[in-house]
């Protein structure tokens, strides 16, 4: 009988895991409710701050348009070089010809021409594939881009 007594008195194992596991789950509680915390006052911030930004590109979009008035001049636009027909494949062929080592990707013969990535690749698929002048080397995973150089 007194090992009962005893075993009443003091918490035993399971006693400990059951107080271990309501202090975990009271830290569980106390990180949601920091986290809806957080969350009301990221949205309030948000609600607050949207009109002044708003606000501040409108006021942007205006000095732009106020300074190219007072310039004189329209607001800058991208000065891509625009190719007449056929010049574009002279001039690919050019760069290539005059870098033979050189592997090229279609966006770096675009940077050196002047003009966009998307017309080089253009001209690539339609008229570089027929030309005897211009290998075509796959890369890329499936070898679905490409990289040319002159034969």
């Amino acid at each position: 009988m007194s090992t009962i007594r005893k075993d009443i008195g003091s918490p035993d194992k399971y006693d400990l895991f059951i107080q271990r596991l309501d202090y975990f789950q009271s830290l569980v509680e106390e990180k949601k409710n920091l986290q809806a915390k957080i969350s009301q006052i990221r949205t309030e911030f948000n609600e607050k701050i949207k009109p002044l930004e708003d606000e501040l590109s409108t006021i942007l979009r205006k000095l732009e348009t106020n300074l190219s008035k007072l310039e004189g001049s329209a607001p800058e636009q991208s000065s891509t070089q625009k190719f007449g027909r056929g010049e574009l494949g002279s001039s690919i062929k050019d760069l290539l010809r005059s870098n033979p080592e050189k592997n090229f990707k279609p966006r770096d013969i675009a940077g050196v021409l002047n003009t966009t990535g998307t017309a080089v690749s253009l001209w690539f698929n339609k008229y570089g594939l027929a030309d005897s002048e211009i290998e075509r080397i796959p890369t890329g995973k499936e070898g679905k881009r490409f990289v040319y150089r002159i034969k």
